[in-house]
């Protein structure tokens, strides 16, 4: 891609975050939300006209033919990730995979292989990942503002009904796959350290998914002693969606994990210090596709944000979890 370039998006699945993405697209100068790809062409066709997009598609594999797709963001249930993610790596796409990435470490690993044996960029789409409030809670800890670091809680949860995608094993239904990755993963962005020990419990659908889940980590060595993480996910209830890392001289409160929008410092005592907020967004979803422009044009197979081996290592993590908790899938 030359630097002057308009990235062009082409959409596989044509569901609610399909619609997101679309609507981050459509605010960007410098991506194109380009073209859709549903296993419906009158789905498809409706999509296009609704978000102005000049190319539908009745098929997956109609809009990884099409050479003038620069990425492919799949927007699928995570039950069919790999499939068509497969497909794109095959015919050289370059991919942003919706979280989580894939059904579990066996399905990930084979689709990471595959794009670094056929040198094609690939990304997971965790969105907190890329944006720029992340810099500024790690800015936050290292300068010390919190003293060190001893405590993380993080709660996300959302009243979700029994929709299919959360209460069926053949699409990767509970909790974990679907909110729970995001508190593993405000976990991880901050503290990369070895996990020592790793601890869950869950309350199950009649589906034998996992509905409401609690996860207790313990981190080596962070500011010189252990760091304890207790996190929390849910698809059957309004949670407060917040992370709270506290130190040893104050703590910092940041309002909705997956898409923060305020961060508060407080002192020792919980003194008040100061409300940062971050900036004005489209959707939240702009900094991810930016990435991927950004490192498409420096001709990179991944982005700094969201490394490869960070979406293995979390991906092995959900399938320990699911493992503990006896929640299975036909795929494993």
């Amino acid at each position: 891609m030359k630097e002057d370039k308009i990235m062009r998006v082409g959409i596989v699945g044509a569901g609610w975050i399909a619609e997101k993405a679309a609507i981050t697209l459509n605010g960007l100068d410098n991506c194109e939300c380009y073209a859709i790809g549903s296993r419906s062409k009158q789905k498809a066709e409706e999509f296009a006209r609704q978000w102005n997009m000049p190319k539908a598609y009745g098929s997956y594999q109609e809009l990884i033919a099409d050479k003038d797709v620069d990425l492919v963001y799949i927007a699928t249930p995570h039950s069919h990730h790999y499939d068509v993610t497969k497909q794109a790596l095959l015919a050289d796409k370059p991919c942003l995979v919706e979280k989580a990435f894939m059904a579990n470490l066996r399905e990930a690993k084979e689709i990471v292989d595959l794009a670094r044996q056929r040198r094609v960029f690939l990304a997971e789409a965790v969105w907190t990942r890329y944006q720029p409030i992340v810099a500024t809670v790690r800015n936050l800890i290292s300068s010390g503002r919190i003293g060190n670091p001893r405590l993380v809680t993080a709660t996300l949860g959302y009243s979700m009904g029994n929709k299919p995608r959360i209460m069926l094993p053949e699409l990767c239904g509970g909790a974990l796959l679907d909110l729970g990755v995001y508190a593993l993963n405000f976990v991880r962005m901050f503290f990369p350290q070895p996990i020592l020990s790793i601890d869950c419990n869950c309350v199950k659908s009649d589906t034998g998914m996992d509905i409401t889940n609690a996860m207790t980590l313990i981190l080596d060595n962070v500011a010189g002693d252990k760091l304890l993480c207790n996190l929390q996910s849910s698809a059957s209830c309004v949670g407060d969606n917040i992370g709270v890392i506290a130190g040893t001289e104050g703590n910092l409160i940041i309002d909705n994990i997956n898409n923060p929008q305020t961060v508060t410092v407080n002192g020792p005592d919980r003194t008040y210090i100061e409300t940062i907020k971050v900036p004005k967004q489209i959707t939240g979803y702009e900094y991810e596709f930016l990435a991927c422009r950004k490192a498409l044009l420096a001709g990179k197979l991944e982005v700094d944000e969201m490394p490869l081996d960070e979406t293995l290592y979390i991906m092995d993590m959900m399938d320990g979890l699911r493992r503990k908790m006896g929640v299975h899938y036909p795929m494993d």
